[in-house]
């Protein structure tokens, strides 16, 4: 099905208007950045002499990022510790133009970081703080008082998982019904913890490998018979499958089936393409497309993320001129 410049125009133009709330694991990504000279004398691995420093918001957080860059507003719902780590977060997070009123302190908790070392860009290592231990009966409660309380002012939920404790099951369906009550539109990226709990959910989007481990098949189903008995397994309506350089399958429960392939880019780093399809999703579908007219907006997204170095938001005028230089070489 093709998508004309104009209607994607049109759909992006209208995400100024909208406001979506983003409920999951939070976390803080931390960035050390620096040049290696010499092997340790300790032991066999680099020494990075560390010359940069820097923020940004990770997991759930992130998804919200790339929300407000498509120039929607966000609505973050979330836990984090009472630590450093989460002051760093909020402001992370307030560069970005999200609040974090929304966010459920737990003094018990840490908040989730992960830091990476960079050299000449590659990842030389990675290090993580975190507790990943399901929130209690309390706090699920207080994650959905705060969905409940945005709820009026949303055109679309993001469920964001991580398996980071956020999303008990009480929380999913909780955060599934409120959409459901006010008919509007919830997107889930599950992991494989809770794959199972979202029955209800308007779009569900995992990868094929988070697919196939979930049914213990050896591979994903890419055809529309297996696709229908999977999303009758989940309980949603459509089933968005991300196959990396192999595109897209949108499969919707009244048998509709789309292919959508990867847009042609050169990829430099996969890092953050799935967040950055879930937030255009949303944030299309809150602004009136269609669910295939949402998918293929962020396929183009997916192909504007790969070609940047790290997680960086994807703003629309890129995406605008992803599809030009797409529509010149087709």
């Amino acid at each position: 099905m093709p998508i004309d410049r104009k209607r994607i125009d049109e759909l992006l133009e209208r995400t100024r208007d909208v406001r979506i709330a983003v409920v999951g694991d939070c976390m803080l990504d931390i960035y050390l950045t620096g040049t290696v000279g010499r092997i340790s004398p300790e032991a066999p691995v680099p020494v990075v002499h560390v010359s940069q420093e820097r923020w940004a918001p990770g997991g759930a957080a992130n998804v919200a990022g790339a929300v407000t860059a498509l120039g929607a507003e966000c609505e973050l719902v979330g836990v984090v510790g009472l630590d450093s780590a989460s002051r760093q977060l909020v402001d992370a997070l307030a560069r970005l133009g999200v609040a974090g009123d929304r966010l459920v302190t737990v003094p018990e908790r840490q908040t989730t970081t992960k830091t990476r070392i960079m050299a000449r860009h590659q990842h030389v290592v990675r290090f993580d703080r975190e507790t990943d231990a399901d929130v209690s009966e309390d706090v699920a409660r207080r994650l959905l008082e705060n969905v409940e309380e945005v709820a009026d002012s949303v055109d679309a939920i993001i469920l964001q998982d991580y398996n980071k404790g956020a999303l008990v099951p009480a929380v999913i369906q909780g955060t599934i019904e409120i959409a459901q009550r006010g008919a509007i539109p919830a997107v889930a990226d599950p992991k494989f913890a809770r794959f199972f709990e979202y029955s209800g959910v308007h779009l569900f989007k995992p990868n094929a490998h988070e697919l196939a481990a979930a049914l213990g098949t050896p591979s994903a189903p890419r055809e529309p018979d297996g696709l229908r008995a999977a999303s009758e397994r989940i309980g949603c309506q459509f089933l968005l499958l991300t196959l990396a350089e192999e595109g897209m399958i949108l499969y919707g429960r009244d048998d509709s089936f789309h292919h959508i392939h990867a847009v042609a880019r050169d990829v430099f780093d996969v890092s953050g393409a799935g967040d950055i399809v879930t937030a255009t999703v949303a944030v299309c579908l809150a602004a009136g497309g269609t669910e295939i007219e949402a998918a293929m907006v962020a396929n183009y997204a997916a192909g504007v993320e790969v070609s940047k170095s790290g997680v960086v938001p994807v703003r629309p005028d890129e995406i605008l001129a992803a599809l030009d230089e797409h529509s010149e070489t087709a």
